[in-house]
Protein backbone atom coordinates (compact mmCIF):
# COMPACT_ATOMS: atom_id res chain seq x y z
CA UNK A 1 0.00 0.00 0.00
CA UNK A 2 1.15 3.37 -0.80
CA UNK A 3 0.25 7.07 0.87
CA UNK A 4 0.70 10.20 -0.71
CA UNK A 5 -0.40 12.72 -3.01
CA UNK A 6 -3.35 10.30 -4.37
CA UNK A 7 -4.74 12.33 -7.47
CA UNK A 8 -1.84 11.76 -9.34
CA UNK A 9 -1.86 8.15 -8.60
CA UNK A 10 1.39 5.91 -8.71
CA UNK A 11 1.98 6.37 -12.73
CA UNK A 12 4.85 3.90 -12.31
CA UNK A 13 3.59 0.99 -10.84
CA UNK A 14 0.37 0.96 -13.00
CA UNK A 15 -1.85 0.49 -14.74
CA UNK A 16 -4.18 -1.41 -12.21
CA UNK A 17 -7.16 -4.02 -11.67
CA UNK A 18 -8.34 -2.28 -8.41
CA UNK A 19 -7.95 1.64 -7.24
CA UNK A 20 -9.92 2.58 -3.88
CA UNK A 21 -9.71 6.33 -2.62
CA UNK A 22 -10.60 6.47 1.26
CA UNK A 23 -10.61 10.82 1.00
CA UNK A 24 -13.24 12.77 -0.53
CA UNK A 25 -12.52 14.16 -3.95
CA UNK A 26 -14.13 16.99 -6.13
CA UNK A 27 -14.10 14.97 -9.10
CA UNK A 28 -12.33 11.73 -10.60
CA UNK A 29 -8.81 12.53 -11.32
CA UNK A 30 -8.05 11.70 -15.23
CA UNK A 31 -4.67 10.39 -13.88
CA UNK A 32 -6.43 7.75 -11.78
CA UNK A 33 -8.66 6.78 -14.24
CA UNK A 34 -5.83 6.70 -16.97
CA UNK A 35 -4.07 3.78 -14.52
CA UNK A 36 -7.09 1.47 -14.59
CA UNK A 37 -6.69 -1.35 -16.31
CA UNK A 38 -9.42 -2.09 -19.62
CA UNK A 39 -12.27 -3.91 -16.84
CA UNK A 40 -10.45 -2.67 -13.77
CA UNK A 41 -12.58 -0.92 -11.31
CA UNK A 42 -12.24 2.21 -8.73
CA UNK A 43 -14.01 3.05 -5.35
CA UNK A 44 -14.01 7.11 -4.58
CA UNK A 45 -16.34 9.45 -2.91
CA UNK A 46 -16.62 12.47 -5.40
CA UNK A 47 -17.98 15.57 -3.97
CA UNK A 48 -17.85 18.74 -2.47
CA UNK A 49 -16.42 18.98 1.12
CA UNK A 50 -19.76 18.29 3.09
CA UNK A 51 -21.33 16.09 1.06
CA UNK A 52 -19.74 12.81 -1.42
CA UNK A 53 -21.38 10.59 -3.74
CA UNK A 54 -19.36 6.75 -3.31
CA UNK A 55 -19.10 6.34 -6.64
CA UNK A 56 -17.58 3.01 -8.51
CA UNK A 57 -15.77 3.84 -12.03
CA UNK A 58 -14.96 0.85 -14.49
CA UNK A 59 -13.09 1.43 -17.30
CA UNK A 60 -14.58 -1.04 -19.95
CA UNK A 61 -12.36 -3.48 -22.11
CA UNK A 62 -12.99 -0.99 -24.61
CA UNK A 63 -11.29 1.75 -22.22
CA UNK A 64 -14.64 3.77 -22.22
CA UNK A 65 -15.23 4.79 -18.64
CA UNK A 66 -18.65 3.58 -16.48
CA UNK A 67 -19.80 5.38 -13.34
CA UNK A 68 -22.22 4.28 -11.05
CA UNK A 69 -23.23 6.11 -7.49
CA UNK A 70 -24.17 4.64 -4.61
CA UNK A 71 -25.83 7.22 -2.05
CA UNK A 72 -24.38 10.36 -0.06
CA UNK A 73 -21.28 10.12 2.32
CA UNK A 74 -18.84 12.38 3.93
CA UNK A 75 -15.28 11.88 4.18
CA UNK A 76 -12.21 14.09 4.80
CA UNK A 77 -10.60 15.96 1.78
CA UNK A 78 -8.16 14.99 -0.63
CA UNK A 79 -5.31 16.96 -0.16
CA UNK A 80 -4.46 18.62 -3.46
CA UNK A 81 -4.61 22.54 -3.76
CA UNK A 82 -5.19 22.64 -7.56
CA UNK A 83 -7.84 20.09 -6.73
CA UNK A 84 -10.11 22.21 -4.17
CA UNK A 85 -8.70 25.57 -5.70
Amino acid sequence: SFMGMVIWGLPNFGPFDRIIVTAGAPFVPEPLKDQLKPGGLMVIPVGDTNNQVMTTVKKQNDSKIQNTEHGDFIFVPLLDNKAWG
